[in-house]
Formats: C-alpha cells, sequence, structure tokens
C-alpha cells in the first residue's frame, strides 16, 4: 500500500529541472576593462567593455582545422580562471621594466566534429583571446573578428605585407577592404586598437577584412600547421594615453628564449643609402660616415645594399678603433636557406660587426614566418643583433627574441610621407613595438616637416635602434638641431602621452636615467603643450629647441620651471618642438652631458703583405700597440686565430699606459690542416677602457691546388669575386638577383654548356700558381637581356691588363681570346659598364678555361 502511495505521489509532483548550462562568461580585468562571452544558439560570440561601456561589441570566435568545423553547433563543457602575473625586462623600448596582471579565463567548448578551449585575458589595458586545440591540427580558417561601431573614427592602414601604406582616416562603417594591423578604433571616449601577439612560426600571420559590420580575421595562408595553439588576437582597449603607452603585446608574447642580453647593446646610427643612395658601395664615404658618427658619439654606423666583403672587414676594424661599431644590410634571401645562415652570418660575425639589417621579407605567410625564426635562431647563437626591414609588424618578437632591435613596417622617410601621417603613427604602428621609420630628414625627402618637427620624431617614435636619415654634411649644417640629436638616448625607463590627437598632434615625453625628453609634432598652426607634472618636486632646467621664423636650424631656449607649470610653444603647420629637462641646481647651463670621445691609438702588424701559407706551415705575427694623447687603463694586445689554426705566444698586457707609450707582442701562427682556401685574416687586437677595439689584420693567403690542364674556370674556386647585380653565375647566365636563377649561356644566338655569367661590373679571381700557360674564352653579352648593354672584357695577370676587348655592344657573335698567362699567380677577370652604366650589362665569360 504504501509503495502505490509513492509511485502516485511521484506522478503528481511537478519534476524538477535539471541545472541549465551556462551560456554568457564574465572575464574582467584588474582594471576597468570586461570581455563578455556569450553562446547563443550554439554561436559563439565576444564583447569587450570599459567602465560599462561597449567598445567592441559581440563578434564571432570560433576556428576551423581541415577535420572540424568549431564555429557552430558549440556547447560549454567547462570553466577555469586563474590569475597570470608578468613581470620581465626589456633592452629597449618605451619602458625596459615591465609588469602586468592579467585575468585568464579558459572556457571549453565542443561539438559533434571536435572540441577546444578559449582562452581569454583581460588586462588593465585591453582584452586578448586564442584557441587551444586538443593536439596539432591543420587550420583552414578562424570565425575571429571585431565588431565596431559603424560611426566609430578609424585610422587604418591598407594591407600590404610590408605595411608602408599611409594610413587613411574613416569610420568603421564606411572603410571597405584588407587592413593591416594595428587597427585604431574611437567610440566616444574609448579606443580600440586592434593587432596581434606571439605569431611566429608555429602559425601564420593575418590581417582585418571588412566583413558586414565587422572586422574578419583572414590568415594569410589557405591551411596553416598549427601545434594547437593559436596567436593571440589582441585589443588594447582604454582612452588614448593607456593604449599608446600599453605594453600588451610584448605582454602576451613568449617570454625570452635566452637569458644574457650583455652583448645587446641599443644606440643610434649613421646611415647613408637614403641620402646617397651609391654611398653603401664606397668604401671612403663610408669611413666619412663612421668619423662622423665617432664625433659625435653615435654607437653605430650601417652599411647598407652594396657594401663589398672586399672592403667591409677593414671598415669594421677602422670603425670599432674609433668607438663605432659596424651594421650590415642583407637581403633575405641571402639568408633562406641553412647553408647561407650557416655559412653568411658567422663570416658577418667574424669580420666583427655587431648586427644585419634584413629586408624584403614582405609576407605573412607561415613559411616566412618560419624564417624569422630560423634566422633569429642563429643570429641569437652568434650574438648578431638584428633589424627588420620590409617585414611584418612587431608581435611581441622582441620580447621572445631580445636582440631584435627594431622593426620597419611603416611607410619611414625612405618612401618620403606626408607629414601629415606623422602623429598617428605614435598612436597605432609605435604602440606594437619598435619602429625604424629613419626619423630626421633634414635636407633629403619632401620637406615638408619643419626642422624642429624633424628634431622631434626619435624622441615621439621609440626604436631600440634608431637609424637617421641624413648626410653628416646635412647635420652639421644645423648644429643646434646636431647638439639635441647627440644628447639623444634610443633607451627609456619610462613614457607618458601628455597630450595628442592621432589627427592632428603628438607631445610626448620619454625618461631616460635622471633626464627626460619631450617631443611634440603637429599637422597644423597650433600651440603644443606639455604640461609638467610628471616631473618631481623642486625646479628644473628645461632647454627648447624650436623652429625660426623660416626653415633653418632650430632655435635654443632655456628656462627653469616647476612641476606645477606649463611648456607652451607655438607652432605652425608641420612644425614641432623638442626639449631636454634635467632637475637644476645652481650655476648648471645645461643639461647637456659629455660625448663619448674614443682615445687616439695606432696598431701596426708584420707582415703588412700577405703572405703566402701554405696548409700545416707556420709564420711569425708581430702587432705593435700605440697610445695616443690621454691615459688609456686596462690595455690588453692579443693575436687571435681563425677557425682550425693555432697561435701560441702571451697576450701583452698593462694596467696603463702613458699618452705615446707602445706595446708589442709576438705570435706564431699555425695554419689548420683543413683551412679553407683563399686569403684568411689572423687579427691582432687591442681592447682598452670601457670595451674599446682596436684591430689589424695579417692576411695570410692558403692557396688551392694549381689548376689541371683543361680545367673550366667554373670548376675552379673564386678567390674573390664581385658583381654589379646578383651573384656571379657558374655555368648559368648572370639573371637575377638570387644565385642560380640565370639561364643558359647564350651569346648570338649560339648556346654555351659551360661558362661564366656576370654583370657589370664584376671582377672574378683564380689562383694559377704560374702553372699554366693559355687562357681561352668566346666573349659576349648574353641574349638574355631585352635590350642591348655596352661592356669591355679584360683579363689581369697579378694585377697587370694583360687583355682588353675593348667596349662591345649589341648581341653580336661571341669573341674568341687566347691570353698568355705564363707565371701568372693570380688571374682576374674584369667586365667593365662601357663607360654608359651598368643597366643590360649582362656578360659571358663562354667555354673559359685553361692550358697548364
Amino acid at each position: 500500500m504504501s509503495r502505490l502511495f509513492a509511485i502516485v505521489l511521484a506522478l503528481l509532483l511537478p519534476a524538477v529541472p535539471a541545472t541549465a548550462a551556462p551560456t554568457g562568461w564574465t572575464v574582467t580585468g584588474p582594471g576597468q576593462i570586461t570581455a563578455k562571452v556569450a553562446l547563443t544558439s550554439g554561436n559563439l560570440t565576444l564583447a569587450v567593455q570599459r567602465h560599462g561601456r561597449t567598445v567592441l561589441q559581440p563578434a564571432s570566435v570560433g576556428i576551423t582545422t581541415t577535420t572540424a568545423d568549431l564555429t557552430k553547433d558549440l556547447t560549454f563543457t567547462g570553466r577555469s580562471d586563474r590569475v597570470v602575473i608578468e613581470r620581465y625586462e626589456m633592452p629597449h623600448g618605451k619602458r625596459l621594466q615591465r609588469s602586468t596582471r592579467m585575468t585568464e579565463t579558459k572556457l571549453g567548448f565542443r561539438n559533434a566534429a571536435g572540441s577546444f578551449h578559449l582562452v581569454v585575458r583581460a588586462a588593465p589595458d585591453g582584452v586578448a583571446y586564442r584557441y587551444v586545440l586538443p593536439n596539432a591540427a591543420t587550420v583552414t580558417s578562424e570565425a575571429s573578428s571585431f565588431a565596431v561601431n559603424p560611426g566609430s573614427k578609424a585610422w587604418l592602414l591598407p594591407y600590404n605585407a610590408w605595411y608602408e601604406a599611409n594610413r587613411v582616416r574613416t569610420t568603421a562603417g564606411e572603410a571597405s577592404g584588407d587592413f593591416g594591423y594595428p587597427s585604431l578604433f574611437q567610440t566616444g571616449d574609448d579606443f580600440a586598437l586592434l593587432t596581434e601577439s606571439d605569431v611566429d612560426g608555429r602559425y601564420a600571420g593575418s590581417r582585418l577584412r571588412k566583413a558586414g559590420t565587422g572586422f574578419q580575421v583572414v590568415l594569410a595562408d589557405p591551411q596553416v600547421e598549427s601545434t594547437g595553439t593559436t596567436p593571440w588576437r589582441t585589443a588594447i582597449v582604454g582612452d588614448l594615453t593607456t593604449v599608446s603607452t600599453s605594453t600588451l603585446v610584448d605582454d602576451l608574447a613568449t617570454p625570452a628564449l635566452f637569458n644574457d642580453r650583455s652583448w645587446i647593446r641599443p644606440g643610434k646610427v649613421a646611415w647613408s643609402w637614403l641620402s646617397e643612395h651609391s654611398s653603401p658601395g664606397d668604401f671612403a664615404r663610408q669611413k666619412q660616415y663612421v668619423d662622423f658618427a665617432a664625433r659625435h658619439g653615435w654607437e653605430y654606423a650601417l652599411v647598407d645594399e652594396g657594401w663589398s666583403a672586399q672592403w667591409v672587414p677593414e671598415l669594421i676594424r677602422y670603425a670599432r678603433a674609433r668607438g663605432v661599431e659596424i651594421l650590415l644590410w642583407l637581403r633575405w634571401s641571402d639568408l633562406d636557406t641553412p647553408q647561407e645562415r650557416d655559412t653568411v652570418l658567422p663570416r658577418i660575425k667574424q669580420w666583427g660587426a655587431k648586427g644585419v639589417k634584413l629586408d624584403f621579407m614582405e609576407s605573412d605567410s607561415q613559411d616566412r614566418y618560419r624564417w624569422y625564426d630560423a634566422v633569429l635562431r642563429k643570429t641569437a647563437d652568434l650574438r648578431l643583433m638584428v633589424n627588420f626591414h620590409g617585414s611584418t609588424i612587431p608581435h611581441g618578437l622582441a620580447r621572445t627574441w631580445p636582440h631584435v632591435l627594431t622593426m620597419e613596417a611603416v611607410r619611414g622617410a625612405e618612401n618620403f610621407p606626408p607629414a601629415a601621417n606623422n602623429p598617428v603613427q605614435f598612436f597605432t604602428r609605435n604602440v606594437a613595438g619598435s619602429m625604424d621609420y629613419t626619423p630626421v630628414s633634414l635636407e633629403v625627402g619632401t620637406k615638408e616637416a619643419t626642422i624642429a618637427h624633424e628634431t622631434a620624431l626619435p624622441v615621439v617614435y621609440e626604436s631600440g635602434w634608431t637609424h637617421f636619415a641624413d648626410k653628416p654634411e646635412a647635420y652639421e649644417r644645423h648644429p643646434q638641431a646636431l647638439r639635441y640629436l647627440d644628447q639623444l638616448p634610443t633607451v627609456w625607463d619610462e613614457t607618458k602621452l601628455l597630450d595628442g590627437d592621432p589627427d592632428t598632434h603628438a607631445v610626448v615625453a620619454r625618461r631616460n636615467g635622471d633626464r627626460w625628453f619631450v617631443g611634440g609634432i603637429a599637422t597644423q598652426d597650433r600651440t603644443l603643450r606639455a604640461q609638467l607634472g610628471f616631473l618631481g618636486g623642486g625646479q628644473w632646467l628645461v632647454e627648447t629647441v624650436r623652429d625660426p621664423a623660416t626653415r633653418a636650424d632650430v632655435v635654443r631656449d632655456r628656462q627653469v620651471l616647476r612641476n606645477t607649470d606649463t611648456l607652451d610653444v607655438p607652432v605652425r603647420r608641420n612644425g614641432g618642438f623638442a626639449a631636454v629637462i634635467c632637475r637644476n641646481r645652481p650655476g648648471l647651463q645645461t643639461c647637456d652631458q659629455p660625448i663619448r670621445q674614443v682615445p687616439k691609438t695606432t696598431l701596426t702588424v708584420t707582415p703588412a703583405a700577405p703572405v703566402d701559407a701554405e696548409k700545416g706551415s707556420a709564420f711569425e705575427v708581430t702587432g705593435t700597440f700605440t697610445n695616443g694623447d690621454r691615459q688609456i687603463r686596462d690595455v690588453a694586445l692579443t693575436a687571435t686565430a681563425p677557425e682550425g689554426w693555432t697561435v701560441s705566444g702571451a697576450t701583452v698586457e698593462r694596467r696603463r699606459m702613458a699618452p705615446g707609450e707602445s706595446i708589442t707582442g709576438r705570435w706564431r701562427v699555425q695554419v689548420g690542416a683543413q683551412s679553407p682556401i683563399g686569403l684568411v685574416d689572423v687579427p691582432v687586437v687591442a681592447t682598452f677602457g670601457d670595451g674599446v677595439h682596436v684591430e689589424q689584420a695579417v692576411r695570410a693567403f692558403v692557396p688551392p691546388p694549381v689548376p689541371a690542364n683543361g680545367a673550366y674556370l667554373s670548376d675552379l674556386p673564386f678567390m674573390s669575386e664581385t658583381n654589379g647585380w646578383g651573384p656571379v653565375e657558374r655555368d648559368r647566365s648572370n639573371g637575377e638577383n638570387s644565385g642560380g636563377d640565370g639561364n643558359p649561356l647564350s651569346i648570338g644566338g649560339v648556346t654555351y654548356a659551360r661558362g661564366i655569367g656576370v654583370h657589370a661590373p664584376s671582377e672574378v679571381s683564380v689562383y694559377l700558381g704560374r702553372g699554366c700557360e693559355r687562357f681561352t674564352a668566346k666573349i659576349g653579352l648574353d641574349d638574355e637581356t631585352s635590350e642591348p648593354g655596352s661592356v669591355a672584357f679584360q683579363v689581369f695577370g697579378d694585377d697587370k691588363l694583360i687583355h682588353d676587348s675593348g667596349v662591345q655592344k649589341g648581341k653580336a657573335a661571341a669573341i674568341p681570346i687566347d691570353v698568355d698567362v705564363t707565371n701568372v699567380r693570380m688571374l682576374s677577370l674584369r667586365v667593365t659598364d662601357g663607360g654608359d652604366g651598368r643597366n643590360f650589362d649582362h656578360a659571358d665569360w663562354a667555354e673559359a678555361a685553361l692550358k697548364c
């Protein structure tokens, strides 16, 4: 009876509903930024609020792989939360010491095809999210997008893979097309800067595409081989001050992959390419840039496209003796194989260069990002610093690889951007990381911006290496501007936005040690205002450089102010100002600090001429180091063994050396049995003081075997080679700029299987060892050029001209030559440009062979 009653009662009572799965989640950061994730009808969205106001409206979230569409029919599987605290130090950037606290929520979702976690972080300065899949997968697309109020102001970069377009001012609703990061939007008092972080060869880059009412994340590749974790889709959110000084991109990135950063040195760089395109090929002119850098305490000189391996080692030695380090330009394709990276980069390191500028990557593909990974790993191993030019934007790369000193990804001075485009760069591109704009064009370029505007740019723009755009003579014609640049650091302890608007102006203060530097730029006539409340109490000396009435060198003003004061500087259209501020004390006349000058010294070595050195042989080297005009300390003089060689003999050391004092060392050098052939430098090095490096080299020539009878020159090792465009080609025409891209050798319609293809001006040297009698070849302009060129073919034996073809023009038949090379030790084949420039000068030494 009781059992029946229980059954009836159960039927009469209402059912208790099961607990409903949640459909919305809030992730609140330590500040006033909140992420709102919602699941509606199986579809995920994410929105961002600030102070309760919606800045980014709900927009789609999800990911698709070759095996699963994880954008629909989703159900919630679980949540976990944690607090992420990041504390780290950077060698450069808007501030060196970094710390942030972020709330992280991991939300699990699945459908019939698979599962993933959506990881959301809310920070004081924004929100970021990424996907974590259970396993490695091939990603085909992301649903990731951002929805912005259509009426929001927008500052957008029309996309290209090198990020060098002008930014356009529009609205979110009016925008159309593809846009590169970072993309800036303003809704009322709130700003959102959209970008990505922690992107490397584990994924591909992306861009934003206007789609409907939102901006869709579009991957660079149709398919991406993912490890299972994607980059962070990142929204920096706040007022303009918060956004412009944010370090969120770095905060989200993978921590540094190595610890010892003692070799990473930011600094100012003298750079010749923009003001004088041909100057990187001029050894004497590069020495003048080095001398200028040395006089003004600039730490580096960059030798851009056109340098020659024939003289770069000597330039490096010349520069280092004057306290200047050399950086070298390379095309990315010079390092696109492991063999090239293992050959070219160690050679540059051996020469003594401190870093490389790598150019023309121009791709956001996964393959190119894998190239970035490989190059960064190799350069870190070699302790070579890096500047990426023609590159993607920073994605936190400099946190992961601290030897990345700067990246371009901006329409910088070399593209002659309009001055009206300058303020917005501080609020967009430079937020993501160091920006190689190459500022301070005083006489080169459009001259739209005033001298004070240009002088302010390296304060407004942050870059670990700041490459100055103009020539020494231009700066010396503006001594007050140059005086300011000489004092300017490139490393900042903190950064503050004092005033600004992306369309019209920016006033920025940056601190280095106990000095503040302020830069202000504007696009229209206005008074730029710097409220000095960021200074401590007491009196401060403020030295300001500003424009005179007409375009000329800046005028320097000096005043004593307090932190309750405001520095007001009237400027005209495209004008600006710069200031340096230090704590005042009685009698202080300037905030300037002494410019580092390296004492003059000399180092001589013997033998002075190249010495022949067979493998396994030995020879003696001496070096005499003489001090110049002031006492130096901690001197060491030694000889350095090339790889596989040995040097015996003591290092000569002195605690102090008086002016005019000399020391001499002697060493025995043993040539390695496996030494490479050709010229090998045996460096003799004197170091003293704060890392000053003075070096000269004894040159040893390790000869290859004498060529066999009938040997083709294309089979022999080249003792030296220079070429007017791309590398010298063996058994192919010159082709284009990359090795192996030539065609079969063809002169006058006849094809030749063997020979050497060059582009004037060029020179190739091979060792004969006085063991050959005749050199024969068929010479002429290659048929591959669209227009005829003009060249002269010259043969030199031990630097003596022994054959000259005279100027050859057009696409005529090959001319046979037969040259006596009896008793010639070194044979050199030279092609000149015929006196009318190098265009179309593809020249062939067909069937070049020896009788020995």
